[in-house]
């Protein structure tokens, strides 16, 4: 996109024939991963400043129990900006699971320098700006932001705004099951390449003055003052960028008897999966039971964000709500769930579901809006 050279590693002169535009390979796996060429018109290494900041509060919950957990999301509106507004509700070493309500604009940008991101637009409507272009977002999408990528998100409006938040050590991927030998899309993938949205490339900013670049390192937080606009590219080519993918164009399947959760897959990484549950018909056996069968996950932990819709094999579930079934705890449908689902031809459900292979541990924020009576919620 944009203005690139011929031939990368080479003179790319600006229009004055005498200086150069600056290249940046952004690489990843160390040269042995996916990685773009990027060209600025001024060092991308330039700063002014730096010092630490403080920019959210401790939310450890030491004593926290191992059991089922739900909470309310929709209780806990810390407000702020897409940077500030961030409450952690579920971590481990290589995940952090949050909410923000974005009630602000902010001119800062965001870079986290040390997980990617994944971002699901619950509520609003913006566009992610970085180098590489604009992607406008509603709700619904799943934006995919690569690890230390500089970041923008502007909201149309501030009224009802609320993203999820899941940051990963290591990069998001799409399962390597749903691609052939040359990496196209299979037939049986439950979306193709076209459901995917890149960037839209956008006029090089060459703005020179002060310009804030909040930077995430694990849990500090650094300022970096830097002379140019962060969007001052004329160009780029490769495979590493922000792109989005909305969770209504995931295509589920159904079987004739009810289908485990890796039917849901969307995406991979080196610590967890992320699935997407939409609306889909139920099992076709005569005697199937569409609810989920009781079942342990000895080797993960399962995190349900819910969305929209009639959960089925839940009660008392709200938009917003999240649930926790660690691992080596079995979990399933509560009483009457099971039953009233036989016979139930479709679902009209709406949910995001993180299994980690790290057990998650609950933060004070968890504690803050939980359900005290959903661990004795199977109680007959």
């Amino acid at each position: 996109m944009g203005e690139i050279p011929r031939v990368k590693h080479t003179t790319f002169y600006k229009p004055d024939g005498k200086s150069l535009y600056r290249e940046e390979l952004i690489s990843s796996k160390g040269f042995s991963g996916i990685y773009s060429n990027v060209y600025h018109h001024h060092l991308p290494t330039a700063v002014k400043s730096v010092k630490e900041i403080a920019l959210h509060k401790e939310t450890g919950w030491a004593e926290a129990p191992v059991l089922y957990y739900h909470c309310f999301s929709g209780n806990k509106k810390t407000g702020g900006n897409f940077i500030e507004s961030r409450d952690e509700y579920f971590v481990n070493p290589s995940c952090k699971i949050s909410t923000a309500y974005v009630t602000k604009d902010s001119d800062d940008f965001y870079r986290n320098a040390l997980a990617a991101e994944y971002i699901f637009i619950h509520h609003g409507n913006g566009v992610l700006l970085s180098h590489c272009g604009a992607i406008t977002f509603s709700e619904g999408d799943q934006l995919i932001i690569p690890r230390a990528t500089t970041y923008q998100l502007k909201f149309d409006n501030f009224e009802n705004n609320k993203i999820l938040i899941v940051e990963s050590d290591t990069a998001y991927e799409l399962p390597n099951h749903f691609k052939n030998a040359y990496g196209q899309m299979e037939e049986h993938a439950p979306y193709c390449e076209r459901d995917f949205r890149p960037p839209t490339f956008t006029e090089p900013n060459t703005d020179v003055g002060e310009f804030r670049i909040i930077v995430k390192a694990k849990e500090r937080y650094f300022e970096h003052i830097v002379p140019h606009h962060p969007f001052g590219v004329v160009g780029w080519d490769g495979y590493l960028y922000p792109f989005a993918f909305n969770i209504k164009d995931y295509h589920p399947k159904v079987g004739r008897i009810h289908l485990p959760p890796p039917v849901h897959l969307a995406f991979v990484t080196g610590g967890f999966i992320i699935c997407n549950f939409v609306p889909r018909l139920y099992d076709f056996h005569d005697s199937a039971i569409p609810a989920p069968y009781f079942h342990s996950n000895i080797d993960s932990d399962e995190v349900l964000y819910y969305v929209e819709g009639d959960f089925m094999s839940r009660k008392g579930i709200q938009e917003g709500s999240f649930t926790l079934h660690p691992g080596g705890l079995p979990h399933g449908p509560q009483p009457g769930r099971t039953e009233d689902s036989v016979g139930a031809k479709e679902t009209n459900e709406w949910a995001v579901m993180i299994d980690t292979y790290a057990p998650l541990t609950p933060t004070s924020n968890v504690k803050d809006t939980i359900d005290k009576d959903y661990a004795q919620s199977w109680l007959e």
